[in-house]
């Protein structure tokens, strides 16, 4: 038996409305920034040459093989990493789930029923005890069976859906759209994972070889704070120093002994830092030799960016994700005001014989469609379209946030890397003009020109200007990790096919 033309004609037009969709239509939120980044004074001029830093990989932006496979090691073992891929593959599962109820959910099902009819149980006339045993005498079969009764079998096999939602206004698909939009947003969130942990272990390698080089300025400078606190003593005891000279002396290396310890237990924390980061111990061969002139990344320039670029950027897309999410989300919501058509059905044969199920004469169908229509419900529906629409203008204004937040961090980048340069140079100068003070005050000093003092505060003046360098130059290097994160960190259209997979 098949379905009549009417009923061929039903689901035809239930499909056909199944297009609606009662989710408002999706626009960017636009001018929460301006539309170039600031440029002139103490920005950077565009550089023509230079390329562009969102494009490039983190291989190639990191030029030194240390710290390139510190990141790489840090990638696989890295424990917030892992949960950011675990929170991927829980999003991808919710989104099947919610996707499995666009489709009807077909079961097979098969019974055999064995009974016992009794005949005339409704009276008959027996006269003494059957050739079972009767509680109280009259009428009654015996366990073994007899003339009035007889066995029934019967033998079923159905294939149907239960209670499936014909999604005439979009319910569904909103669900599903918004879990969807869900999964990509958690996708963004494992990249902009994956991007601040490769800045945070290259900046907590630089900031370890930072440290190892104001380790050996303090160490160096020790040795001739020490000669210097030797000779003001002996001076001092032979009158021709005094006391002040010799203790001040005194106080200088001091301060370069305190130095020494506190950097030293800075590194043993900067390595601690790491092998956390990295998420396990990082291999002696792993670490910097000291920053020296800081040639551990590209010295590369962004080149007359717009703010258009922002827009790329993960934590970016996943606001955007979570925004669509709740424009499906209150597309739901309304579509839940609207009558709810589900359809149960089922086909199958039925026999009263195994041997039978398929034999003619023996299908068997039913379709049982049911509508359901809000009437009163105590405004807890209304309730709920007014929630979805007030949670897509708090995601309207995250995802403006996260805009502004990318500008700025951008923004202090490009400054800082505008004077950066100088600022080395100047440094640079200084540390050359001191060593020059410092050497000529000496030799004065021994030629009994000028007193001890000149010396020490040459020797200080000295010693702070090289520290001071070494900072200078971990700022720069620094500066180029965090203009390189707060541009997206070189993700391409290649690190998104599994997103454009799921598109498809």
């Amino acid at each position: 038996m098949v379905m009549n033309s009417k009923n061929v004609l039903v689901l035809l037009a239930a499909t056909a409305l199944a297009g609606c969709n009662l989710a408002p239509k999706y626009v960017r939120p636009v001018g929460a920034v301006p539309a170039a980044l600031p440029a002139g004074g103490v920005y950077p001029a565009a550089a023509t040459d230079a390329p562009d830093v969102t494009r490039i990989g983190w291989r190639t932006f990191f030029t030194d093989d240390r710290l390139r496979s510190l990141i790489a090691l840090g990638l696989e073992n890295n424990r917030d990493l892992r949960i950011a891929a675990a929170n991927v593959l829980q999003a991808r599962a919710q989104y099947r789930v919610q996707r499995a109820d666009l489709l009807p959910t077909v079961r097979l099902s098969g019974s055999a029923t064995y009974t016992n009819n009794i005949q005339g149980a409704g009276g008959g006339v027996g006269g003494g005890t059957g050739t079972g045993t009767g509680t109280g005498g009259g009428v009654g079969v015996g366990a073994g069976g007899g003339a009035g009764s007889s066995d029934l079998e019967f033998y079923s096999l159905n294939a149907g859906v239960s209670a499936f939602e014909v999604d005439l206004f979009g319910r569904v698909r909103n669900l599903s759209r918004a879990a969807l939009e869900q999964y990509f947003a958690t996708e963004e969130a494992q990249r902009s994972t994956r991007i601040s942990l490769i800045a945070e272990i290259a900046t907590a390698w630089l900031t370890l070889a930072s440290d190892q080089d104001q380790l050996r300025i303090s160490q160096d400078s020790l040795k001739s704070f020490e000669q210097s606190l030797e000779l003001t003593r002996a001076q001092f005891r032979i009158g021709v120093a005094s006391e002040l000279e010799a203790r001040q002396a005194e106080s200088t290396y001091q301060g370069a002994r305190n130095d020494i310890a506190v950097l030293r237990t800075r590194l043993a924390q900067d390595k601690n830092a790491l092998d956390l980061l990295v998420g396990a111990p990082v291999a002696p061969a792993m670490l910097p030799q000291g920053l020296g002139n800081g040639d551990a990344a590209l010295q590369v320039l962004p080149t007359g960016i717009s703010s258009e670029v922002l827009l790329r950027r993960p934590d970016v897309l996943q606001a955007e994700h979570q925004l669509i999410a709740q424009n499906a989300n209150i597309g739901a919501a309304r579509a839940a005001l609207f009558p709810n058509i589900s359809l149960t059905a089922t086909v199958g044969t039925i026999s009263t014989a195994l041997s039978g199920l398929f034999s003619g004469g023996s299908f068997t169908y039913t379709a049982a469609p049911s509508i359901a229509l809000p009437i009163f419900d105590g405004g807890r529906l209304r309730g709920n379209l007014r929630s979805a629409e007030a949670q897509q203008q708090a995601a309207v204004s995250t995802y403006e946030k996260a805009v502004q937040t990318a500008f700025r961090e951008v923004a202090d980048a490009l400054a800082q890397r505008g004077t950066i340069d100088e600022q080395v140079s100047a440094q640079t100068a200084r540390v050359n003009a001191a060593a020059a003070a410092l050497r000529i005050s000496d030799a004065r000093y021994r030629a009994g020109v000028e007193s001890f003092l000149t010396t020490l505060d040459s020797q200080r003046t000295a010693y702070a200007a090289q520290q001071q360098l070494v900072t200078t130059r971990l700022n720069r290097e620094s500066n180029l990790v965090e203009l390189y994160r707060s541009l997206g960190g070189g993700l391409t259209g290649e690190d998104r096919t599994g997103e454009d997979a799921v598109r498809r």
